[in-house]
């Protein structure tokens, strides 16, 4: 049986509706990508990438603020 990982299948669609030309997109078009973009980042953000990812960020933006010190 086939099962679809939906976190994945929105990455998918995100970067497909990104590739696309900024002068094609209708207001529409790029609040419905920002709402996936949101709906991704809520599935992705309790699992271990979503850690790994915030643990990431988290010692960037401390570099980041030591450096500038």
């Amino acid at each position: 049986m086939l099962t679809i990982n939906v976190a994945l299948l929105l990455a998918v669609i995100v970067i497909l509706r990104l590739r696309r030309r900024t002068e094609a997109r209708s207001r529409f078009d790029e609040k419905l990508t920002v709402v996936i973009v949101l709906a991704l980042g809520v599935l992705v953000a309790p699992t271990a990438v979503g850690h790994g990812i915030l643990n990431f960020l988290t010692q960037l933006v401390n570099g980041l603020s030591r450096a500038g010190q």
